[in-house]
């Protein structure tokens, strides 16, 4: 029982740690969690295979093409056994005249603490952005 405890943690806390190296801007941090021939598949759908293309994918990204980029965790569920999670997330978009967020979850996949697969998933087609002040003004972020 102590060891599965253990275990759980252990992968609720490479989750986690994940997802802060995302809102920590850093893609050499996030890529050090892809294990050699890793998947990501986009939320719309895209397929990269191997650390180069999913580099590749996430430069935009950490560019700061989107603007400041944060993920709030809402939920997480993990099967230890199998070395798989979902986590349920909030991502705040924030450029100097606009702001917007949605909601989304990650499907990870993780063998020897590597992450080999990542799923992600998004309720929007197009992120919901429209002007800042608006935003704040009228509390529309959903966190």
């Amino acid at each position: 029982m102590a060891i599965e405890i253990e275990n759980r943690k252990k992968l609720e806390n490479l989750v986690l740690g994940f997802t802060e190296a995302f809102n920590n801007e850093d893609l050499n941090e996030v890529m050090s969690y892809f294990g050699e021939g890793a998947i990501y598949e986009e939320f719309n759908g895209i397929r990269n295979e191997g650390l180069a293309e999913i580099r590749n994918a996430f430069k935009p990204q950490f560019s700061g093409a989107f603007g400041k980029m944060r993920f709030y965790t809402e939920d997480m569920f993990v099967d230890v056994r199998a070395g798989k999670a979902m986590i349920r997330w909030v991502l705040t978009l924030e450029e100097e005249r606009r702001a917007g967020a949605y909601r989304g979850l990650d499907l990870l996949y993780f063998c020897d603490n590597k992450l080999v697969e990542k799923h992600t998933y998004c309720k929007a087609k197009v992120p919901f952005i429209q002007n800042k002040t608006q935003m704040l003004e009228e509390n529309k972020w959903p966190i």
